[in-house]
């Protein structure tokens, strides 16, 4: 059989851009069942920490993450929504992975889960393990890498020097802690040598049990605060990308599992919910999104 030279260089193109992580993998993600009514919980506060790539049930095995499971709610079935790495951050504070095309360095012109917060008077702020600040846009320091850092790829965040500056070194964590500063709206993005890319599962455990076990123990952290811990994606891709994702906090029914299927897009919805911020507009409005319930007091 005869093939065109136009048809090879597409095919040698597709290949290329496969191997050095330029294609958007979208997985297939059961169908969602109808989920439980969202009743509004009582938090005042959201802090995420993000880790990376491992299978759901491999995380839950570690001694700190089943113990955080165990007393908070736990998700059976909470999935990412691509591979690799960045669209996963996009999607989870811009409701979409539209035009993120692997890990190479991106600037996006759309809304974000930080123009909804500061429109209604919100406070955000993003911990990053060894950011020096300063609207950095390096894809890479010491251990940082600019994908697990969602916010700097905003080009209105970008451009905005009062904006940037909500993207901070970790150390600042503590600081804010003490001082009684902590945003309405966090994300904490561990390096790559603590949030399981480089070194693994358990060294991510065992990271954030250091890290966060003290955190979890002061009420200057913990008072009107849902704490979450979740994954950028799965490891293995025959997992339909089936992730770990507790919720822990006052306002949670502590010792549940919530089966119903939920992605990043509902994690989306459940922050916008929750602080009456409207939506974007993207997938965090599709009909099969919805805020997570049933796990509230």
């Amino acid at each position: 059989m005869h093939v065109s030279a136009p048809r090879l260089r597409i095919a040698a193109l597709v290949a290329l851009l496969i191997v050095t992580g330029c294609v958007t993998h979208l997985p297939v993600i059961p169908r969602k069942a109808e989920a439980p009514p969202f009743e509004r919980p009582s938090f005042k506060r959201i802090f995420i920490v993000i880790l990376e790539n491992e299978d759901a049930g491999k995380a839950l095995d570690q001694p700190f993450l089943k113990q955080l499971a165990g007393q908070g709610v736990s998700f059976s079935n909470f999935y990412a929504v691509a591979h690799p790495s960045q669209p996963n951050y996009m999607a989870l504070v811009s409701g979409t992975t539209d035009g993120i095309h692997g890990d190479l360095t991106v600037t996006v012109d759309r809304p974000h889960l930080g123009d909804l917060l500061e429109a209604h008077g919100r406070t955000w702020k993003s911990y990053a393990e060894d950011y020096p600040g300063g609207c950095n846009l390096s894809p890479r320091i010491d251990h940082y890498v600019r994908r697990h850092e969602p916010f700097l790829n905003f080009r209105n965040v970008q451009n905005n020097p009062a904006r940037c500056a909500n993207v901070v070194g970790a150390s600042h964590l503590l600081t804010d802690v003490e001082a009684g500063t902590l945003p309405d709206f966090a994300l904490y993005i561990p390096n790559n040598l603590h949030n399981g890319h480089d070194l693994g599962i358990a060294s991510a455990d065992r990271f954030l049990a250091g890290t966060f076990g003290p955190l979890l123990s002061d009420p200057r952290f913990t008072t009107d605060t849902l704490f979450i811990v979740t994954f950028d994606e799965s490891e293995a891709h025959s997992d339909q990308n089936r992730i770990y994702t507790v919720f822990w906090g006052d306002s949670v029914r502590r010792g549940t599992v919530a089966d119903t299927v939920y992605t990043h897009y509902d994690l989306l919805r459940t922050i916008e919910e929750a602080f009456h911020l409207g939506t974007l507009g993207t997938h965090d409005t599709d009909p099969d999104t919805r805020p997570i319930g049933g796990v509230w007091h």
